[in-house]
């Protein structure tokens, strides 16, 4: 495997989305075709999450395992040059994550995280078990 030039990593790196990317889509279109509306991307929330269902005053984040670092998941790496900056980085968006996490519950709302290598596996499947906690009343849930 070649490892890319510096200009290479940061073309690429620069072409990954923040929002509306394939998990986020997907997860979106089949909580659609059960029946769910939603908002997208609501700003006025803390992370402004990518999945908001007012009625049931929940939302959904869908965690890309390499920038939200899944533990355990093997598309969790580190990169080996640079590796300073990387952990600092990472550990900041998990500190992030927590923040906003707990800003939500403390506004009653309740949060979902839904892990990208789950939707890989199956995405209806993690649709199902959102659909579940919808229903319920418990207040995080974490798919993956």
């Amino acid at each position: 495997m070649r490892v890319p030039t510096t200009p290479q990593r940061s073309r690429m790196m620069s072409g990954i989305r923040a929002k509306d990317t394939w998990p986020e889509r997907s997860l979106r279109s089949c909580l659609f075709a059960r029946g769910f509306r939603y908002r997208i991307h609501v700003k006025s929330l803390p992370g402004s999450p990518d999945i908001v269902l007012p009625k049931y005053r929940a939302v959904v984040f869908v965690h890309g395992c390499f920038w939200h670092r899944h533990k355990g998941c093997r598309y969790t790496t580190t990169p080996k040059t640079n590796s300073n900056f990387w952990k600092k980085k990472f550990q900041g968006n998990i500190n992030r994550d927590a923040r906003h996490t707990q800003m939500l519950v403390e506004l009653g709302w309740r949060v979902a995280i839904v892990w990208e290598c789950s939707l890989k596996k199956s995405i209806e499947k993690s649709a199902g078990i959102v659909e579940e906690w919808l229903h319920g009343d418990d207040a995080k849930l974490v798919v993956g």
